[in-house]
């Protein structure tokens, strides 16, 4: 059954293509043109796939070679940097190309996102919820009663938003989203494929004939601005209270975090990570690959976690490097493993100096 809201409108949608002057692209990223200015870029491209009409960029003097082969349009470049040899591209000139062009692909892929507008059949929209100007809802998608959808969200097929849930203005939810009821999600945040946000804590008291009771989940997951949660990633609601990512936070793919834990402002999280319960991570810290965190400690900010790090107790103090199982600080881990590498040469000197002890006696 469709909701009023959706036969009313129909979705309009473009083929995207960008299509800037080498100048206007220079003024955004705040750059010089060494060239020619009136050339148009209508693509983005590696510089070693780079064709007429193309934008690249070159960062890391590994790939400085492709510069001079490049048939691309327009490269980014340093303002250090000096070619040692002729080149055909019209080049723009920045303080750091590699952060330049992650702006122009920031650009790029808002105006992507700006081509899909409407509301796309079926999917149903409450009567009771409230959609933002500016929207794109995909087929199949629901959103349940009381939800607030603000200005300018686009939300792809077959997203789940139960009730009572809050999305700000600027987010994007990929295909295959859940949102539980109560999930406050701020402003510009972006959810990928599949991702789950505010689904039960893993609680479960043991009981005396050796069942599991389980323990009532009910708080709600809040986003703050500007967070992005990776493919498959789930966020736990907590029991009581709020699971909290601050503001700048980036999940990867396939990471786990637990009810009631907080993560703090422009922390960045690789995939495969496990965060348990009540965990707090402070700001500005890196997880890495496969790390696990024990439930109920606070990481300090600028903590810093190799991949497949094992933490069950909190660090004593800011800005650590941690990695092994059970975690140390880095420098103390890799002496440990290059006496552990040495330890087959140290038994056979051993054994060694045991026969000869044996053989005076």
């Amino acid at each position: 059954m469709l909701g009023e809201a959706v036969q009313k409108q129909t979705p309009t949608t473009t083929t995207p293509r960008m299509e800037f002057t080498v100048e206007q692209i220079a003024l955004m990223l705040n750059g010089e043109v060494k060239g020619n200015k009136s050339l148009k870029v209508s693509q983005l491209a590696k510089i070693e796939d780079g064709t007429e009409g193309s934008i690249s960029f070159l960062a890391n003097l590994k790939y400085e070679h492709f510069l001079y082969t490049t048939q691309a349009t327009a490269v980014i470049v340093d303002k250090t940097f000096e070619p040692k040899k002729e080149y055909s591209p019209t080049l723009i000139l920045v303080e750091n190309a590699y952060s330049a062009f992650t702006t122009l692909l920031q650009e790029y892929q808002k105006f992507i996102a700006n081509q899909k507008k409407g509301i796309e059949q079926p999917s149903f929209i409450s009567s009771s919820a409230t959609v933002g100007e500016g929207e794109y809802i995909g087929a199949f998608s629901y959103i349940a009663d009381n939800c607030k959808i603000g200005k300018n969200v686009k939300i792809y097929p077959h997203v789940t938003v139960l009730e009572a849930s809050i999305i700000g203005d600027n987010c994007t939810l990929y295909s295959g989203v859940k949102i539980y009821p109560n999930t406050r999600i701020g402003n510009h945040c972006t959810i990928h494929a599949n991702a789950v946000i505010g689904a039960d804590g893993f609680g479960f008291a043991p009981q005396a004939d050796g069942t599991y009771q389980t323990i009532p989940q009910l708080g709600n997951v809040v986003l703050e601005d500007y967070v992005s949660v990776g493919a498959n990633a789930t966020i736990d609601r907590a029991t009581i209270g709020s699971t909290i990512i601050r503001e700048g936070v980036k999940i990867d793919n396939l990471v786990q975090i637990a009810h009631n834990v907080e993560i703090g402002k422009n922390t960045v999280i690789a995939a495969q990570t496990g965060i348990a319960g009540s965990t707090k991570v402070g700001e500005n810290c890196m997880i890495g690959g496969q790390v696990g965190i024990n439930g109920h400690i606070t990481l300090p900010n600028k903590t810093i976690a190799l991949g497949q790090t094992g933490i069950s107790k909190a660090p004593n103090k800011e800005g650590m490097i941690l990695s092994g199982t059970p975690a140390t600080e880095n420098i103390d881990y890799l002496k440990t493993q290059a006496l552990i590498r040495k330890l087959p040469a140290t038994e056979k000197r051993l054994r060694e100096l045991e026969n000869k002890l044996k053989s005076n006696e």
